[in-house]
């Protein structure tokens, strides 16, 4: 048997038992409603929008979103590019695996996408929530950062779900967006470890930028360590392609204090990267699998791949 899969296998059986904490970060690509809601960019994906989406495609949206739920089975799954509470609670149902507890809070992203986690709650206990606002230079109001603080075997997680400002729009105008953001997290981040320098922290998301950039890399001067490093540079290995490129825009970042070994301590990053989750044929082989190409039906999963980690506590 292929050796990743053997290492998924025990991974999964350690979370069956109880003997770790599954933390995973998943960029689902424009869960939308079928509502045209007058105060956001969502009508595209509304009934009678460009996309001629209908009742039975949101549905299989759901279902598709499901099946990855189902296949990364985590005790706590930070969820990007989510239109409202409503879409999360559907895709809740249509995961019968679990019965998840929902954070979410409205952003004033122009196009109406926020952030999200979901928590067991028989095995993560949540003590605080908030939504952190991103000015972006100008004004300018981006998707929040969600701040979640929790408690796993009695030692608090501080948990950070991101999804930093994309290259739309040209990417010389994105990075100094990107670069507010970095400085908004490291001060959030610094906040924390001033108050205790061991705290256990763990950065989630969608960054936009690969580990290798200058806004990623500004983390690491509050001690942040990217445990996407480890793959960076290996072949066919990546959670998003672009122009045939493998990237690692989903990243897993913690703290010191995760990787000290006392109170919990986070393993290796994974990537949940099955064969049914990339494209297997034809001019984009090897690109995720993603739901819509523009306005075409692909029928598939996510234009990215889902990330997670295992934490541990004596």
């Amino acid at each position: 048997m292929n050796q990743k899969y053997i290492l998924l296998i025990l991974l999964f059986a350690a979370t069956l038992s109880g003997q770790s904490l599954r933390v995973g970060f998943w960029n689902v690509e424009n869960l939308f409603d079928l509502e045209d809601d007058p105060t956001t960019n969502d009508e595209e994906f509304a009934l009678g929008g460009r996309k001629n989406v209908t009742k039975e495609i949101y549905d299989l949206k759901l279902k598709n979103c499901a099946e990855v739920l189902s296949d990364i089975n985590a005790d706590v799954l930070g969820l990007c590019e989510v239109e409202n509470y409503f879409v999360l609670d559907e895709l809740n149902q249509a995961y019968s695996g679990r019965n998840y507890k929902i954070i979410h809070f409205d952003s004033p992203d122009g196009r109406g996408i926020d952030n999200a986690l979901l928590y067991d709650s028989d095995i993560f206990t949540v003590l605080e929530t908030r939504a952190i606002q991103n000015r972006l230079p100008g004004g300018k109001p981006t998707r929040d950062i969600l701040y979640v603080l929790g408690e796993y075997k009695g030692y608090e997680l501080h948990i950070f779900v991101n999804h930093w400002p994309s290259n739309y729009g040209g990417k010389e105008q994105a990075i100094p967006k990107r670069r507010a953001t970095a400085r908004l997290l490291v001060n959030e981040v610094g906040k924390i470890l001033s108050l205790k320098p061991d705290a256990e922290i763990i950065l989630i998301g969608d960054f936009n930028e690969g580990p290798m950039d200058n806004n990623v890399r500004e983390l690491a001067s509050v001690n942040m360590i990217n445990l996407m490093m480890p793959m960076v540079g290996k072949p066919k290995i990546g959670t998003y392609v672009y122009k045939g490129e493998d990237l690692f825009l989903d990243q897993i970042i913690v703290s010191s204090g995760l990787r000290d070994k006392v109170g919990l301590t986070s393993g290796e990053a994974m990537i949940l990267d099955k064969p049914k989750y990339r494209q297997q044929i034809g001019e984009y082989v090897h690109y995720p699998f993603r739901f819509w190409a523009g306005n075409r039906l692909l029928g598939g999963y996510s234009d990215h791949l889902p990330v997670f980690t295992e934490i541990s506590g004596k």
